[in-house]
């Protein structure tokens, strides 16, 4: 006879365990000393439902040519060494636990990204889903955009593939504007950077093809007012504010 527990376990899918539990806030815990924790403490998530701009699917994709690694064995490595393949201005804070179901990453960054100079960014993810293969990633309120961005990997005419594929909407409209007058091309050399940066821990010298689809061009002007929450104007207001506060502290002592 089956009980209502084996019922409910039997209706699971099974890589449930893979993904992760429904959230309504989001909690960070176990912060770094070096890490500033702004707009992911107590944000949602949000799909490309949610965010304001052109919705746009790109892919970013590399041929591990000639290496003997196997798709679940580049995911490991991927996962283990994440922030390591970031260009060294932009701070990727993995949770103590790994890249796993359900945890939060903080990231630390300068916009536009690709560049070693630019405006301070404090934000993070949510790690939607992992598994031996793949694992992706939900942006919160205020993040850059509104979506998922899935890391892959699988075989190919003999070869590893490894990718990174994304669907998303710029945020808010201030992203937006950000993102036509080109912070697109700087995400393209980000993620082409971090490709690369994982082709050569792997012994593998080869181009990043890059792929975009816009899958729905209107904006969302419903989603106007999600500028208020933009992490990049609170982040720079933050920066602005710290050492002011500061002074003025010392000052009344």
């Amino acid at each position: 006879m089956m009980t209502p527990s084996t019922i409910s376990e039997e209706q699971q899918p099974r890589d449930a365990a893979n993904w992760a539990q429904q959230v309504s806030i989001l909690k960070v815990t176990g912060v770094p000393s070096q890490a500033l924790n702004l707009n992911v403490e107590g944000r949602q998530v949000v799909g490309a439902l949610q965010g304001f701009g052109q919705m746009w699917q790109k892919i970013y994709r590399l041929r591990l040519k000639g290496a003997s690694v196997t798709p679940a064995e580049v995911i490991k490595i991927w996962k283990a060494n994440f922030a390591s393949f970031w260009p060294k201005w932009d701070h990727f804070y993995a949770p103590l636990t790994g890249i796993a179901p359900g945890e939060v990453a903080l990231i630390n960054m300068l916009i536009p990204g690709d560049l070693p100079v630019g405006l301070p960014l404090s934000t993070g993810v949510l790690i939607l889903y992992a598994d031996e293969e793949s694992f992706t990633f939900m942006t919160p309120q205020g993040h850059t955009f509104a979506g998922w961005i899935t890391f892959s990997a699988y075989e190919e005419d003999g070869d590893t593939i490894v990718q990174a594929q994304m669907l998303m909407r710029a945020f808010d409209i201030v992203y937006e504007i950000g993102f036509r007058l080109g912070a697109t091309k700087s995400e393209d050399a980000f993620w082409q950077h971090t490709l690369k940066a994982l082709g050569t821990r792997l012994g593998v010298d080869e181009p990043v093809e890059i792929s975009k689809t816009c899958l729905d061009p209107k904006l969302q002007w419903a989603q106007f007012w999600n500028v208020w929450q933009n992490g990049l104007i609170r982040t720079v207001l933050y920066k602005v504010a710290t050492p002011l506060l500061w002074l003025r502290r010392r000052i009344q002592q």
